[in-house]
């Protein structure tokens, strides 16, 4: 079952119902009517002044994030092992082997394309300086010229390695990706050129992904806490850190989506969820000391907008009213002469 509910969807039904029983008692009009004691209303509910924040749920799924293919780029050379899925892999360590050599993981977002030595200069120098220096290796500069001293810090890297000390980095021999990885699958086997697909993999965070109706995007904002519900019944708290700027349209009935991703701070509160639905409680759109009633007090109007029956006594009068949030069964209204403790009609 689709978990995913619209609160004003809610509201149509209330609202519809509500219509029904007072057209029937002959209240409905805009303005205010006077009413017999026999049309009162079976209850009645204050006018409160309060808060409310819009709220919406959305279906997510909990795993690793997006997938991503690691490829051999050189096409030299032997496979001697490829890490199995599940295999997590930070800096200078290696998700594979080519030639019973390591290919360690570097950090960064340029491919190494060319091979690096003493005089190349560019982006792909600064970036593998960082992370040289982040492994620990010193004595050069962290800049975009690739020095002696560069190369010398690398104949030390090689040697830790255990791989020829050149002091030259070349095209094929590290594997470059955003951060830490996760592997997702094996695409390529021990005994295999390096000239195709060798892995899939994903981040090791597991985030929480959302494809929400575009019709909601607007509760969707980059660094907004969200609440999450899991699968055993607990809930964990999570904050927006993508939102998709591109729709997906949708297929028959089915609404264009927007991706949204989550990032959860407390992965132990996670457990060993992975691939597990979840539902994101989303809110946004504030709306500080505003007059709220309950949403089945609201009367449908045949010009299509909505009223509240105002009961003062044995007295019934019906006010027009313009609405505003909806959430947690409440809807923030404002019309003519309306103020705090006055009670409106609601289904018994």
């Amino acid at each position: 079952m689709n978990r995913r509910r619209a609160v004003a969807t809610g509201v149509g039904g209330a609202v519809l119902a509500c219509g029904f029983v007072l057209a029937a008692i002959g209240v409905g009009g805009g303005g205010t009517t006077k009413a017999p004691h026999s049309s009162l209303p079976p209850a009645t509910a204050p006018i409160e002044r309060t808060t409310l924040t819009e709220t919406q749920e959305a279906d997510g799924t909990l795993g690793f994030g997006a997938t991503h293919v690691a490829k051999g780029t050189s096409g030299r050379g032997t496979l001697t092992w490829v890490a199995a899925p599940g295999y997590e892999v930070t800096r200078g360590r290696s998700a594979y082997r080519l030639d019973d050599r390591p290919v360690p993981l570097l950090y960064g977002s340029l491919p190494l394309y060319r091979t690096l030595g003493t005089g190349t200069t560019g982006a792909d120098v600064a970036q593998f300086e960082r992370n040289l220096r982040a492994l620990g290796y010193t004595g050069f500069t962290v800049d975009k010229t690739y020095s002696s001293d560069t190369a010398a810090a690398v104949r030390h890297w090689q040697g830790d390695l255990g791989v020829t000390q050149t002091g030259r980095v070349s095209a094929g021999s590290v594997f470059v990706a955003p951060g830490p990885i996760r592997v997702a699958e094996r695409k390529a086997q021990a005994g295999d050129r390096p000239n195709g697909p060798l892995f899939t993999y994903t981040g090791t965070s597991r985030v929480v992904s959302v494809a929400l109706d575009v019709k909601y995007q607007r509760l969707a904002k980059k660094g907004a806490a969200v609440s999450i519900d899991l699968p055993d019944g607990g809930t964990t708290k999570g904050t927006i850190a993508k939102v998709g700027k591109v729709a997906k349209k949708g297929q028959g009935d089915n609404p264009s989506t927007i991706t949204v991703t989550v990032e959860v701070a407390g992965q132990r509160s996670l457990g060993s969820y992975d691939k597990a639905p979840v539902t994101v409680q989303l809110s946004a759109g504030r709306h500080p000391n505003v007059l709220a009633v309950p949403i089945a007090a609201l009367l449908a109007q045949p010009d299509g907008g909505y009223a509240v029956q105002v009961v003062e006594g044995a007295r019934v009068r019906t006010v027009a009213v313009e609405t505003g949030a909806f959430t947690d069964g409440k809807v923030e209204i404002s019309g003519s002469g309306l103020s705090e403790g006055m009670q409106v009609g609601v289904p018994a």
